[in-house]
């Protein structure tokens, strides 16, 4: 039985693989547990890989330190990916609010990282893992420990400690959240009763018949013009047809008109319009159902290269075919189909029109499935060297002595997100399938972790069970709870915010999927996961930068 004791304890590259691969593999089994409905997912890797060091399992620290770095690498430069796409759109409008909110968690646990510090005495670094562990973000620990490594580079212990401490804070990181959304459940209780009347109306279907002179012969664009409220002409019965009407359709005398609209500016619509009638599928007069007969509902893939980057208005699809896009979906993310939307290889647009105009819209979009089952690695392996590339270049700023690296978690993901954001506009295709984006980030992390939790074992049990791991399990504790009680109070009371999006941005901004699973069981609708969605890119951008500095500034 020499060789499987040598295969398991003497280092080696094969022992490197095996280890890895087998703490790998038990964590996700476990991972899949849940305890009182709540799970820690991938992140048993984690605490396997510490049990696996406890008992002594040892791996070679060059594969160790290659394993880690590759891992993280991978993660952060595909999460960038995934995420470049609708990073700055994100920005905009209600957003922008929200990603407010979310910086002011980053940074009020940030403050308090450095308030602590102060009465502890704890180093900066302990810290910082207390602060990785607490918010349930790995990466995080990994571009603080990155940054210790550039800072000093003799000092492996102190990294060692950094990932005990997320260790120790990372079960409480979960739950506390957890807790912190009852705690705002509860508060929220008699004011979402309030609410229930209150909340944003479903939208409306009204059908008008055009009476009124002053819009008679007008085009649809003229038409919104004169209106100060938003509605949508989905469809005109004129001459016993139903048609899907373009910007450029002018509306005849005695057109039933088919309004999409919130009800409260039902009654203005009518002024504009005429008459309003009761909305009846099935009557005979008026066939609302003959648009089954002609009209398709159908997804195209965008797959053609020559419309990789291009805006969706300059195709002037709906004026030339006819139809009408209703979404495009890019990721698993559902974006607004605007004229200035750019599409990207992998889009999926969600079109409504007449059969041959569908169809000869997927001609000139690609809607060839079977080019995107190729992988386009040219993407990934050049954006990982452009990142790591990044990541090592010196940055000097005012008043510091020592460049800034962005580090191998700072570059990759800042050229993820570039690359999937600008990537189309420089005709280079970015596009990977959900499920493969997924893979690649899901394997990156669960070996780095694995990685680290083998690289800290050691002396993991022993710190817990003393009076600084129960120090820092309550530092942790306090790390957790504080930045998302005190934003979600603001949110609730002096902005107003929503339940369900105010629990959906304190999840999405300490990077707790799990958290967020809890959520969306407490409302029905899918409200926290629009605002998780939301704020996550910048949360995460933040998180990972912020990090290095702390460690470069305070350390």
């Amino acid at each position: 039985m020499d060789w499987l004791r040598e295969a398991f304890l003497e280092p080696s590259a094969i022992q490197a693989i095996i280890v890895i691969a087998l703490v790998s593999a038990v964590g996700l089994s476990l991972g899949r547990i849940k305890i009182f409905g709540i799970s820690l997912g991938i992140t048993f890797v984690f605490f396997v890989g510490i049990v696996a060091g406890h008992f002594g399992i040892v791996i070679n620290q060059d594969m160790l330190t290659f394993v880690q770095n590759f891992g993280l690498i991978l993660f952060v430069y595909t999460l960038g990916l995934q995420v470049g796409p609708s990073f700055f759109s994100s920005f905009r409008k209600e957003g922008v609010t929200l990603n407010m909110l979310a910086i002011g968690v980053v940074f009020t646990g940030l403050l308090l990282t450095l308030l602590l510090h102060q009465l502890t005495g704890i180093s900066v670094p302990k810290m910082m893992g207390l602060l990785s562990g607490a918010v349930t973000n790995t990466p995080v620990l990994g571009a603080a420990q990155q940054a210790l490594l550039q800072k000093y580079p003799t000092n492996i212990m102190e990294t060692t400690d950094m990932a005990l401490a997320c260790a120790v804070a990372y079960p409480l990181g979960v739950i506390g959240v957890i807790l912190a959304i009852i705690v705002m459940q509860k508060i929220s209780k008699e004011e979402d009763k309030d609410k229930k009347e209150q909340k944003a109306p479903k939208p409306n279907v009204a059908e008008f018949q055009l009476i009124n002179p002053a819009v008679f012969n007008k085009s649809i664009k003229e038409v919104m013009q004169l209106s100060g409220k938003h509605f949508v002409i989905s469809r005109i019965w004129r001459d016993r047809k139903v048609t899907i009407p373009t910007s450029d359709t002018v509306l005849k005398e005695g057109d039933h008109l088919l309004v999409i609209s919130v009800k409260a500016d039902v009654e203005s619509i009518k002024a504009l319009f005429g008459e309003q009638e009761d909305v009846d599928w099935n009557k005979e007069d008026v066939d609302w159902n003959a648009i089954d007969s002609h009209l398709v509902s159908r997804r195209i893939v965008v797959t053609r290269s020559k419309v990789n980057g291009a805006k969706l208005g300059s195709l002037r699809l709906r004026n030339l075919y006819g139809i009408n896009i209703t979404r495009v979906n890019r990721a698993g993310i559902d974006l607004l189909a605007s004229s200035k939307l750019r599409l990207q290889i992998g889009d999926r647009l969600t079109i409504v029109g007449e059969s041959a105009a569908v169809n000869n819209v997927g001609k000139i979009l690609g809607d060839e499935v079977k080019r995107l089952t190729l992988p386009n690695l040219f993407a990934i392996f050049f954006g990982i060297f452009l990142g790591v590339l990044l990541g090592v270049l010196p940055i000097t700023l005012p008043g510091m002595s020592t460049p800034v690296k962005l580090g191998i978690a700072g570059g990759p993901i800042i050229i993820g997100i570039l690359m999937g954001t600008f990537g189309p506009r420089l005709k280079v295709t970015t596009y990977t399938t959900q499920s493969a984006n997924l893979m690649m980030r899901q394997f990156g992390i669960v070996i780095y972790l694995a990685g680290l939790g083998v690289s800290s074992g050691a002396h993991f049990f022993e710190t817990v069970f003393r009076t600084e791991g129960l120090i820092w399990i309550g530092l942790g504790f306090l790390l957790t709870m504080v930045p998302v009680l005190i934003i979600g109070f603001l949110a609730s009371f002096f902005l107003k915010i929503d339940y369900g999006n105010n629990i959906g941005m304190l999840c999405g901004s300490m990077a707790n999927p799990m958290a967020l699973n809890y959520a969306n069981n407490t409302v029905d609708n899918d409200d926290p996961s629009v605002s998780y969605a939301t704020v996550y890119p910048l949360s995460m951008f933040l998180r990972v930068i912020t990090a290095q500095l702390m460690i470069l500034l305070f350390a």
